[in-house]
Formats: structure tokens, sequence, C-alpha cells
């Protein structure tokens, strides 16, 4: 991904730049579902996220970014993409004056997340960034900053919190059905194999790692299930396979939460696991797994079972956050809550780079 071809798109524009703002679009033609552009297929974005867009009612796949020409032919045939809505990373800028793409969905190595976020907002776009956000606390403002400055709305794609199972998890928080919280066990991680060695989320400069990639699961999970920020945390990283890895392949942090609350979180790439575990002076409840694409489920120390969610959580993702566009609404999940996230991985790397020293937070 650090090296990309260019080509040269061939045909210009078919439609020129609307003077009519966007949201006035949208009040007046409330039926038009939103144009979205994926920036960057690669796995995520060619087996989840444009399948699942055949699966929305309030927004469409009508363009695609990519620096791989060989992948124009393919995309354009199965989703019947007009080539004046093919992109490469260079003109991505010219969307700009394509009125049939109200958003772009950035789904790239954490490297380039806020590069191409600036791009997408300048062009006036709204912008759907994957998770993390980026790779630092300044990257992260600087993305919120921009969306701001052109009065477009940034959200991360953080999809759990569009679940179903998950939202009655984070309603606990304030009814405590259990009792207060007291403890959190959460992990995440898969094993990945040896195969293609140059992936990006294998390597630090290009924003790899457990932690950037499936760390946020368990660490966002503790902050919706308690619905509290973190206080201090202490960190330790692992590298296993040093021929395969330059990032972080397995990361365990403890949070220290108000009221003595602790979480105790582990991830990796070097084993399977999906587990949010939660201890209450009333009981305790459990999902597991709590982060798969399907077959989230939550069981209870009072033999309550929540059954997993049946839809697409991808389309259920992307059509709340058309909503929100299209009503002008808040987004559930915005450029700020990416960035506590981030403020907090940067004090898992600051501990663990320092013999696991608490770091104190806030």
């Amino acid at each position: 991904m650090s090296t990309r071809r260019s080509f040269i798109k061939t045909t210009g524009l078919a439609l020129a730049a609307s003077s009519l703002p966007l949201y006035g679009l949208y009040k007046s033609n409330r039926q038009r579902k939103l144009g979205v552009a994926l920036v960057g297929l690669g796995y995520y974005s060619t087996d989840l996220l444009a399948p699942a867009l055949q699966l929305t009612q309030h927004c469409e796949l009508k363009g695609i970014v990519t620096g791989s020409p060989d992948k124009i032919p393919f995309w354009q045939e199965k989703y019947g993409i007009k080539d004046s809505n093919v992109y490469n990373y260079e003109n991505m800028h010219q969307i700009a004056d394509n009125n049939e793409i109200d958003v772009v969905y950035i789904v790239l190595p954490n490297s380039l997340h806020k590069k191409y976020t600036i791009v997408g907002a300048e062009a006036g776009k709204h912008v759907w960034c994957e998770k993390p956000m980026a790779m630092d606390e300044e990257e992260c403002r600087e993305m919120i900053k921009s969306c701001n400055k052109n009065k477009r709305k940034l959200t991360i794609g953080y999809r759990m919190q569009h679940e179903p199972v998950t939202q009655t998890i984070i309603s606990w928080n304030k009814k405590k059905p259990y009792g207060s919280i007291s403890s959190i066990y959460a992990e995440a991680g898969f094993s990945m194999g040896s195969q293609n060695p140059e992936h990006w989320k294998k390597h630090k400069k290009l924003g790899g790692g457990a932690m950037f990639d499936m760390g946020v699961y368990p660490l966002n999970a503790v902050r919706y299930t308690t619905g509290l920020e973190p206080i201090s945390v202490s960190a330790k990283q692992q590298i296993i396979r040093e021929d395969l890895f330059t990032a972080d392949e397995i990361t365990t942090f403890d949070l220290e939460f108000p009221g003595g609350i602790k979480a105790s979180c582990r991830t990796s790439f070097a084993e399977n696991r999906n587990i949010l575990d939660v201890k209450c002076t009333k009981g305790w409840f459990k999902v597991q797994p709590f982060q798969s694409y399907r077959g989230v489920k939550a069981t209870s120390s009072d033999g309550k079972n929540i059954s997993s969610y049946q839809g697409n959580q991808q389309a259920k993702q992307m059509d709340e956050d058309a909503l929100a566009i299209i009503n002008n609404t808040e987004v559930l999940v915005p450029g700020e809550e990416g960035l506590r996230d981030i403020i907090i991985v940067d004090a898992i790397r600051k501990s663990a780079s320092n013999n696991g020293n608490i770091v104190k937070l806030g």
C-alpha cells in the first residue's frame, strides 16, 4: 500500500458541481439514496462493504477510489460503476465535482486514514472512516478539524455500536440490571498466518499491529460497557514472530475506571480470542462472541439470553450513518469517539515502552 500504481482517468465527470448545497438536495429529494465511494478495494471493501451496500435502504455504492487499475473492470462489471465515478489516489480531489457521490468511506491502512479523510472533506464529501481512526491523537484532531471546517460529518466505523445485542449491553451501564460493574475482562484476536509477509497489518509504519487492528475492540467495549473513561492504564506488548512482524503481535493492557472498576484486556495476532466478561455486584453477564460479524450473543447470571442479530451489521451501520446525514442529526460514532480511543492507545504504547508503568489519563 505504500507504493501505488497510478492510472489516468480517461473520461470526464458526467455531472458538473451543483450550486445547491448538499443539505438542500436532501431536503428537496428525501427519496434519493446517498452515493458512497469506497476508498481502497481490499478485503473489507470487496467482501463485506460492497455486498452490504446492495442491502442498504438509504445509501448505495456509486464510486471507487483505487491505486490498482486492474481491479477496475471487476468492480464496474459487478456493480455497474460508471467511468466518471472511478478515481485514483492522485485525482481523488476531483470527486468534489461529482454530485452522485455524497460520502467517501476510507478503507485504507491506518497510516493513510488522515490524508484521505482530509482529501474527502476538502472535496465537500461526508467521511466514513474505518477503525482505528488514525495513527495518533494529533492526526485524529486534524481529521476532526478538517471535517468541521468543511461542514461535513465524520463517523468512525465502529460497527459494534450499531449492533443490537451490543446496544442492549450499552443500555445496561445506566439501567444496571446486575448492579454496579466491579470488573471486566475483554479480549479479541485471531491467528494471522505467515502468508503475505508484506501485509500492512504486520508493520508498524503502516499502522499495523494487534492493538490497532483488534485491540480497539476490547478497548471500546470496556468504555461503552461502563459508560466511563479510564483514569489510568498499564500495558505490555510482544512480538513472537520477529520474522513476520514489526508491529505488536500481542498486547495486554489493564485499565482503571472511576469507582475502582478494573478492566483487563488482551489482543493478539497469534490466537483466536473473542469475549467480553463482566462481573457486577448483583450478578454477571457475558458476550461471546462479542465482536464477530455474526452470532453475537449475550448470557447472564439470571439465565437471560439475548439472541444474536440476524441482519447484516455493515448494512445497518451504513444505513444509520446515512440517515444521520439525510436528517442532519448526530452520528452514532463521531470522530471524537475515535479520538478518545486513540488517546488511550497512545498511553498503552507509552506504558509498554516503559516496562508496563502506569500512565495516568485525563
